[in-house]
């Protein structure tokens, strides 16, 4: 007797539960998309020095022709690199000053964000562009355009 006073109990929850569930609801509230940091700009220096740089390594040291490129572009526009950040943010993991330690160390030999930087310093710099001009440029993600196959050939010596 007293199971049949509980089916008809149990019965009533699953109806009960079926109707909520079937129930339209609330809409959810629209999910905003969380705003993105900006990505710190790594470390530059703001002017062009005023007393003598570092040589940058001497591009006969490496074998890939691209890379020789880059260190030749480097020694010809130093005081351009020397104002320029370096978005493989070695500043962080070398203790980088600018993207010209880059190339006065081996570090560039092997870093593919160097090497565009400094060819795209290089081509804006013949262009007439400063560099603050190059860096807000660099900052915006310009370097990332660089056409790394004209640079598979040896540069013309000046």
């Amino acid at each position: 007797m007293r199971v049949t006073h509980k089916i008809p109990a149990v019965l009533m929850l699953l109806c009960g539960g079926l109707v909520l569930a079937a129930a339209p609801g609330r809409p959810a509230p629209p999910v905003q998309p969380q705003p993105q940091a900006p990505e710190a700009v790594p470390a530059f220096h703001a002017q062009a020095p005023k007393a003598d740089l570092p040589a940058t390594m001497s591009p006969a040291l490496f074998v890939d022709i691209a890379v020789q490129n880059a260190y030749t572009v480097a020694a010809r526009v130093k005081k351009v690199l020397y104002q320029q950040p370096c978005y493989c943010h070695c500043d962080q993991s070398q203790g980088h000053g600018s993207l010209l330690d880059c190339f006065v160390s081996r570090h560039a030999s092997g870093c593919d964000i160097c090497v565009r930087e400094a060819f795209y310093s290089f081509e804006q710099t013949g262009k007439g562009k400063t560099g603050a001009q190059i860096r807000a440029a660099i900052i915006n993600g310009d370097w990332q355009s660089v056409d790394l196959a004209k640079y598979q050939k040896p540069l013309p010596v000046k």
